[in-house]
């Protein structure tokens, strides 16, 4: 947009009747009382209306040189307002905590976020206080964790905290529809993409109901194999031999993490684990590492049908043993069947428990020794 200066006509001052005396040296020469006294040199004279500074003016003539600080500022306000309403509305009694008589809060105190999160109380009240401080992907991880945000919740405080969300919440890139109908296809074989950090980024229905009753109720940002098998009952009762497939899994966690170490979402899974398993730690301290792909034989204890028996393989979907395409064939023809079963009740209408009570057969199976078979 272009802004109009009206120009002012001066009359000119008449001519005087004799030169002025010439100005001495370093004196300037005298201007007429009537006459427009002259800009300083290199500048020019400011018009009636300034126009708006292009973008050539300096930093601070352009508007956007204040713009930004107070972009940032809303935004550490909108979190602080954020963080302050979902700390309100969650009971203490929700996360484990007393409330004692002499709670005037409602929901839970700044010190108890700050403790479950492993963040400093200053540092969290700072954060309620909109003060201008970093907010690591770590921090705003735990923060969510420990404030039971759903997936809206979680992404809209990585927008306001002007961090990206390295959890697998966020849609992969690399899942296009063309590996997703190929999941759909392998019916019923269950499959699932992972990544190297045991991220599970799709997967098809038998998949979803073959180590528990449905990966669906499972916040994406748990859908993690190293969580599920260390801290999700559920999961760690359908695998057999649950010790070895665990170190092994911690094993090739850390010789996966060998080309990750400066990534915050590999940082973020390996300080959760420790923080919330004991064996986990265990098996991390033994240093113990596996590298490549092994095709292997694994068992489940499914809740629904009883055990099955398959062939573990890894089909890499990138040069770099990135992400990969994880498949269970089954290795006989009861456990064939029963996978077939499987994937009739969760294609029926996503309910297995409810259609198994309706046919006839029992919900649950008892769990059986775990040295069934190897994994």
């Amino acid at each position: 947009m272009t802004t109009m200066v009206r120009e002012t006509t001066t009359t000119p001052a008449p001519r005087a009747a004799h030169p002025a005396p010439a100005a001495r040296a370093g004196t300037p020469a005298r201007t007429p009382a009537d006459a427009p006294a002259p800009a300083p040199a290199g500048r020019a004279r400011p018009p009636a209306a300034a126009p708006r500074p292009g973008p050539d003016a300096p930093a601070a003539d352009r508007p956007s040189a204040t713009a930004a600080p107070r972009g940032s500022e809303i935004r550490r306000h909108e979190l602080a307002g954020f963080l302050r309403s979902r700390r309100e509305r969650i009971p203490p009694e929700q996360v484990g905590l007393p409330r004692g008589r002499r709670r005037r809060t409602p929901g839970l105190r700044r010190e108890e976020v700050a403790q479950l999160s492993a963040v400093g109380v200053t540092w969290y009240t700072w954060l309620e206080q909109a003060r201008d401080i970093q907010v690591s992907e770590q921090v705003l991880d735990a923060l969510a964790r420990t404030l039971l945000l759903d997936a809206s919740e979680r992404a809209h405080l990585f927008q306001l905290a002007g961090a990206v969300d390295p959890s697998p919440a966020a849609q992969c890139p690399t899942i296009t529809p063309a590996l997703r109908h190929m999941l759909t296809q392998l019916e019923p074989v269950p499959a699932c993409i992972q990544n190297s950090r045991y991220d599970i980024l799709a997967y098809n229905r038998t998949y979803a109901r073959l180590l528990m009753s449905d990966l669906d109720a499972v916040p994406p940002e748990d859908r993690n194999c190293m969580i599920l098998v260390y801290t999700n009952a559920e999961w760690r009762r359908s695998i057999v031999q649950l010790d070895d497939a665990m170190r092994m899994m911690a094993a090739k966690l850390r010789g996966s993490m060998a080309g990750h170490l400066g990534e915050p979402a590999w940082k973020m899974l390996v300080k959760r684990l420790t923080t919330e398993s004991a064996e986990f730690r265990e098996h991390w301290e033994r240093y113990e590492v596996v590298g490549g792909a092994r095709s292997r034989t694994k068992q489940f204890l499914n809740p629904y049908v009883g055990l099955v028996t398959v062939d573990h393989t890894d089909l890499w979907l990138a040069p770099d043993l990135g992400a990969r395409m994880v498949t269970y064939v089954p290795t006989d023809e009861e456990s064939r069947e029963r996978l077939e079963r499987l994937h009739a009740l969760a294609s029926a209408d996503g309910n297995p428990e409810r259609d198994a009570r309706s046919a006839g057969r029992p919900v649950r199976v008892t769990p059986g020794p775990r040295d069934v078979g190897p994994v």
